[in-house]
């Protein structure tokens, strides 16, 4: 063997070794993605739009760059979040108090669940009111440190952090797009044109 085959290894030893570690056994375990990662991937498969941000004036800036890319500039808002309300103050917004009259939904949500892209939320969000009331367009404003693996594991951190009142109506938005063919996982469910705000603070 040359001393450069040594040192450097031959392509076909080096072929060899790729197929040897893309070969994955049946019984091997999974390859277990960052949890941000895994979010990303099905978030994204369930039909939901994502915005990255590393402050807020990049969110102001992305809230921005939505209601103009749909053309809602007169078009109103509904807000059930009034401090959400005042954090998006800057930005020219028109709102309503009637969800009737609003074309879009500026909300948060109490969780971002890794393992299917879906979004926990309650009545902390949206009072006692069905999906299926309000608008059909959701931007919702979240946070890194909002990701949890498993809807159980939202569910625990709702119930640690409102140890005096839990909140009632909790569910999970999943459905990103309207489909024509829905299979009967989604049938019952009500889609969403959603676009997430993700700011970073971890």
């Amino acid at each position: 063997m040359s001393l450069f085959r040594k040192i450097f290894g031959s392509k076909s030893d080096n072929k060899e070794e790729e197929l040897k570690s893309n070969e994955r056994g049946k019984y091997m375990p999974e390859i277990k993605l960052p949890i941000d990662e895994k979010f990303t991937i099905n978030f994204k498969a369930n039909g939901g739009k994502f915005l990255y941000c590393e402050d807020l004036d990049e969110i102001f800036e992305s809230l921005q760059n939505i209601i103009d890319e749909n053309s809602w500039g007169d078009k109103k808002a509904y807000f059930f979040d009034q401090n959400l309300k005042d954090r998006f103050k800057n930005v020219d917004l028109l709102t309503t108090d009637r969800v009737s009259e609003s074309t879009f939904f500026i909300t948060t949500c109490e969780n971002l669940i890794a393992n299917d892209g879906s979004l926990l939320i309650s009545s902390n969000q949206i009072a006692e009111k069905k999906l299926i009331e309000l608008p059909s367009n959701f931007i919702v404003f979240a946070t890194t440190s909002q990701m949890v693996e498993t809807i159980g594991e939202g569910l625990r951190g709702i119930k640690s952090k409102n140890k005096q009142k839990i909140p009632t109506n909790i569910t999970t938005i999943k459905h990103f797009k309207s489909s024509e063919e829905k299979d009967f996982l989604s049938y019952g469910s009500s889609s969403k044109n959603l676009y997430l705000l993700l700011l970073e603070d971890l």
